[in-house]
């Protein structure tokens, strides 16, 4: 079935829209500035605003490496779905989630997509934030590398190691459960806080010990570099993705923040089963080779769900391990930042 004719079967049969309840019609890399289409001037962050509390323009924050997302916006869903309320959309590109967090928090954007980590560090910077859905990507898209032939073989010989990572993104929090695991303290190493696109030439140049790395950066890793994972995360962590949104656009657009996940679920839907083409795309969007993006197809979810009282606990022992751990600045319950609808 193609996309479209997807597209027609999931309004029609409301699958989506019965399991939300949704109110109305319905509804983690080197720089750290965004670029945006459709409207947006290139290579410059998106002006702020107090907020888009009555939309006329939806502006969307994505990473390329954000498959969901990423071909919403190639396939133009949201600009066919829009047409004739005349509301444009711009899309937004962000090396990783935390700066997508920070032009979310600012009112650059109104609704982006990151890790599980990404909105507990911005929910204690008191970032304007809703959990409104969320995807199972898998404990097995995220994992803590080494080089093929380091000594290292179990997570209790990093003591005294060098690690890379993206401060405050989704592996973050893997990091700190591998060496909990391991009976060591986030303290026994040493941390290179460094994003995907300078994280991977340290850990190719052994500047670094380890590397703990998403899909498909990680799959990347292994497939051409042979990188040896030290430890995944499966039993430690779920690895969730999170939609989050302004509060003032979801009070003001119920509506249209239906409407634009009921368009991510179809494009969700039809990934799941299609996961082939999906590689194909993202080769050509991330100059990845397909064979490294059919091993990250093999191991990640799809489907877009809401908010559950499990979710929300989860994300609450990520929040409480990093106030433990000193890394935000207070202490915050997850629950006041969830979407009702």
């Amino acid at each position: 079935m193609g996309l479209a004719s997807r597209r027609r079967f999931l309004r029609q049969s409301s699958l989506f829209l019965g399991g939300l309840t949704l109110a109305g019609t319905v509804n983690a890399c080197g720089s750290t500035t965004p670029q945006t289409t459709n409207g947006a001037t290139s290579g410059t962050a998106p002006q702020a605003t107090p907020g888009n509390a009555s939309a006329k323009t939806i502006r969307v924050g994505y990473q390329k490496s954000s498959t969901v997302l990423n071909l919403l916006k190639n396939q133009k869903l949201l600009e066919k779905r829009f047409e004739a309320e005349s509301i444009p959309i711009t899309w937004n590109e962000f090396a990783a989630g935390p700066q997508m967090l920070e032009a979310l928090n600012v009112g650059s954007i109104d609704i982006g997509y990151t890790g599980e980590t990404p909105p507990i560090f911005a929910q204690a910077a008191d970032a304007p934030l809703l959990y409104v859905a969320w995807e199972d990507v898998g404990p097995l898209a995220e994992a803590l590398l080494v080089q093929q032939d380091s000594p290292i073989q179990t997570v209790a010989e990093l003591k005294g190691k060098k690690v890379a990572l993206n401060k405050g993104s989704n592996v973050h929090y893997l990091l700190v459960k591998a060496l909990e695991e391991a009976g060591l303290q986030y303290s026994d190493i040493e941390t290179a806080y460094l994003p995907p696109g300078d994280a991977r030439p340290a850990f190719e140049q052994k500047s670094v010990d380890a590397w703990v790395i998403w899909d498909p950066f990680q799959a990347a890793a292994e497939k051409q570099l042979g990188a040896r994972t030290l430890r995944d995360g499966k039993g430690i962590v779920q690895n969730r993705g999170f939609y989050l949104a302004t509060k003032s656009f979801v009070d003001g657009n119920p509506d249209l923040l239906g409407a634009l996940l009921e368009e991510l679920e179809t494009v969700s839907t039809w990934a799941k089963g299609n996961s082939k083409e999906v590689s194909q795309f993202l080769s050509n969007e991330l100059g990845i080779p397909t064979d490294v993006l059919d091993l990250v197809e093999t191991r990640r979810g799809y489907g877009i769900q809401r908010i559950t009282n499990e979710v929300v606990a989860y994300q609450q022992d990520v929040a409480d391990t990093f106030y433990n751990l000193q890394l935000i600045p207070k202490q915050i319950d997850v629950s006041t930042a969830i979407w009702a609808g």
